[in-house]
């Protein structure tokens, strides 16, 4: 206590309280390992750091440079040697079991040495040596590696990680879940062990063991904590050996209700509408990630399986959905969007999902089904849903096929959710009111009547619980219904200004100002709008 008054350093008990990961995330195990101070807590957006040597230069360098990175402040705490271990032992458990199973492998390889009557310094080299050479009829059966493997896609689905990435480098292997569509590096492995887990994960989805030099794919279901998880898997060489990428799959969580996205209830009402048509075509644009698959998956959901023949053609099948027969594209056996769409449309379907319009055949294809009595659901990638006609046209589709068969474009887009622990109120000044009329200003005057402007939005601010400030995403969504005046202007004057101007005058809302919608209902932070 002396040591901590005359440096001015306060002291923390942890009192053999667990660190949640969520404060954990801030600080790299090795480091804390290494430098010797922990994250302890997050108050206040301050990051709490406790330390077992205030006067280690190095160290506070470190904590400075940590805390400059992910731009929060920080304070030093004294703690004791065995809160100290405490924390580390409760890295999320996953450093600690990975690090048993790989001292199994150093254990089994000791004794083995041992029996030979080999000296004791050449153990390490000879490990290292002996776990790259072994093929995957040996080592991936061993327990401690496929221990390793379990042991991180345990820790990543229930982190509700959306990807696990196994990356080689030069003298190590960094594994990196993302989660909320941040990439966070959870632990790493010795580079000895890199092709042993690679074989391990090959072996469960069927892959080629001995083809390293090209990219492969597979998939695999395991069950965890009594769900079933679906897990596609991509490897691709690089220079310091094949880096893996498992994308997690959960069926409890990927296939959502409508009412799950975060439409409003005027967007709900046209989703509604345009998929209990007979017929048409309903285009889902915006960027990778934007969760246009979610969607799709949800507006298949809506329709009556039983009743009718749905059938999708997906690159990839990401969720089996009872009552729909899926098929997966294969562009190396010239199955394609567009063959397959032929082949479909001879298997007497009412209802069509395909994955993506790629090309102009695809395209065609979907506008003739739509035409023929079929309601289509696809995708498409431009950065609007006013952009979807005039791609169309570009891809070469005439503007009198169009009109009468699209019913229907939604673009959308995903922001992090705002914790309810981590609101913090933010007054409407002056000048986020004039941001927000200059945003609402074109549309007409009863459109702007429905809306609610309140005297203050929220910002998002880290807490000891919710260390980001936001949990989970959702979706911010514009839709454009095509009715007979848009109609009209697409065989008329198919330009994107044209369409806009006749789309906002019936009221239409962009994405981002359904962003500030929810900004004002308190879902997401106000910030997240200016950025969109």
């Amino acid at each position: 206590m002396i040591f901590s008054k005359n440096l001015d350093i306060p002291v923390r008990d942890l009192g053999g309280k667990n660190v949640p990961f969520d404060i954990l995330k801030y600080v790299p195990e090795e480091s804390a390992v290494h430098y010797g101070f922990v994250p302890i807590g997050l108050k206040d957006g301050v990051l709490e750091i406790g330390i077992l040597d205030p006067d280690n230069i190095e160290a506070k360098d470190a904590i400075s440079f940590i805390a400059s990175r992910v731009g929060i402040p920080y304070k030093i705490f004294l703690i004791s040697e065995s809160d100290f271990h405490a924390v580390i032992s409760s890295y999320k458990g996953i450093s600690g079991e990975v690090s048993k199973a790989l001292g199994q492998i150093t254990a089994e390889k000791k004794k083995e040495t041992a029996t030979a009557g080999k000296e004791q310094e050449e153990v390490a080299a000879d490990l290292l040596q002996d776990i790259s050479a072994k093929t995957a009829a040996g080592i991936v059966e061993e327990a401690p590696v496929t221990k390793i493997v379990a042991v991180i896609i345990q820790h990543a689905t229930e982190g509700n990680a959306s990807d696990i990435h196994i990356e080689p480098l030069e003298d190590k292997v960094k594994v990196r879940f993302r989660v909320d569509g941040v990439l966070y590096t959870s632990l790493f492995l010795p580079s000895a062990v890199h092709e042993a887990v690679v074989a391990r994960i090959k072996i469960l989805t069927n892959m080629k063991l001995d083809e390293k030099r090209k990219p492969q794919d597979g998939r695999f279901t395991a069950r965890i904590e009594g769900r079933q998880i679906d897990f596609r898997v991509s490897t691709f060489p690089t220079f310091f050996g094949e880096k893996v990428v498992l994308r997690i799959l959960d069926v409890d969580k990927g296939i959502k209700r409508l009412d799950q996205i975060g439409f409003t209830p005027d967007n709900l009402k046209l989703i509604k509408e345009a998929i209990n048509r007979p017929y048409g075509l309903i285009l889902l644009t915006g960027p990778t990630g934007s969760g246009k698959t979610t969607t799709l998956y949800a507006m298949l959901n809506e329709v009556d399986k039983e009743k009718y023949n749905v059938v999708s053609l997906e690159d990839p099948v990401e969720y089996t959905m009872q009552g729909v027969s899926q098929s997966q594209v294969r562009t190396e056996i010239n199955y394609t969007f567009a063959s397959g769409l032929r082949s479909i449309l001879r298997q007497d379907p009412d209802i069509i999902m395909v994955g993506e319009i790629r090309d102009e055949p695809t395209a065609r294809l979907a506008i003739q089904a739509a035409l023929t009595g079929h309601l289509v659901f696809s995708t498409l990638h431009t950065n609007n849903a006013i952009a979807a006609v005039p791609r169309l046209i570009d891809m070469g589709i005439e503007p009198y096929l169009i009109a009468p068969t699209l019913t229907l474009v939604m673009a959308q887009r995903l922001v992090g959710t705002l914790c309810e622990e981590s609101k913090r109120a933010v007054q409407i000044t002056p000048e986020i009111r004039q941001t927000i009329d200059a945003e609402f200003a074109d549309l007409p005057e009863g459109a702007r009547g429905k809306l609610s402007i309140p005297n203050q939005v929220f910002a998002s601010e880290p807490s000891s619980t919710c260390s980001t400030g936001t949990r989970g995403r959702q979706a911010i969504i514009e839709i454009l219904d095509i009715d007979k005046e848009i109609q009209e202007v697409i065989l008329r004057n198919p330009d994107e200004q044209a369409i806009k101007k006749i789309a906002r005058a019936k009221g239409m809302l962009t994405i981002k100002e359904d962003a500030m919608i929810k900004a004002f209902n308190g879902a997401i932070a106000f910030d997240e709008t200016l950025r969109i």
